[in-house]
């Protein structure tokens, strides 16, 4: 397939599932951090599970929340971010450009769970959730306007 209207040069289209691999990747590890993170505390605190069984219940007993909040938001926003490759590849679109794209939202994310997971300053995670979302509405722009073509 040839790369995208913008001029970028060509690239082997498949490349643009690569972002995708590292957006499941970072999902997985957080998963795995969220479980670490809620069992350790539930065996320290002896929480019993049923004492969690909502969110709200869990909210309430459970002191970090972290890993377990920033898994919920790798199911918002990127959710925008996997069709947006599908059509990349299905429209001919990718290019270097889209690719850039691609894993600017991948980084991005990776700053915005780093930063939650660990010290949560609220600002620096805001940035670098606006800034992801700046990348994603630029990917979209940039598949939309290349439809017609």
């Amino acid at each position: 397939m040839k790369g995208n209207y913008l001029g970028a040069s060509r690239v082997d289209a498949k490349l643009i599932f690569w972002p995708a691999v590292a957006m499941v990747a970072l999902t997985f590890s957080v998963q795995m951090r969220m479980y670490a993170t809620r069992i350790g505390e539930m065996k320290r605190e002896r929480i019993h599970p049923q004492s969690i069984a909502s969110s709200a219940q869990a909210a309430a007993r459970l002191k970090d929340t972290r890993a377990a909040d920033n898994f919920r938001n790798l199911f918002e926003m990127p959710v925008l971010f996997y069709p947006a490759l599908i059509v990349a590849f299905l429209t001919a679109q990718v290019g270097v450009f889209t690719l850039s794209l691609a894993w600017a939202f991948v980084a991005l994310r990776i700053a915005h769970s780093a930063i939650q997971c660990s010290y949560n300053k609220v600002m620096h995670r805001f940035h670098a959730y606006v800034s992801s979302s700046v990348v994603l509405w630029i990917l979209w722009g940039v598949l939309v306007c290349g439809l017609p073509r």
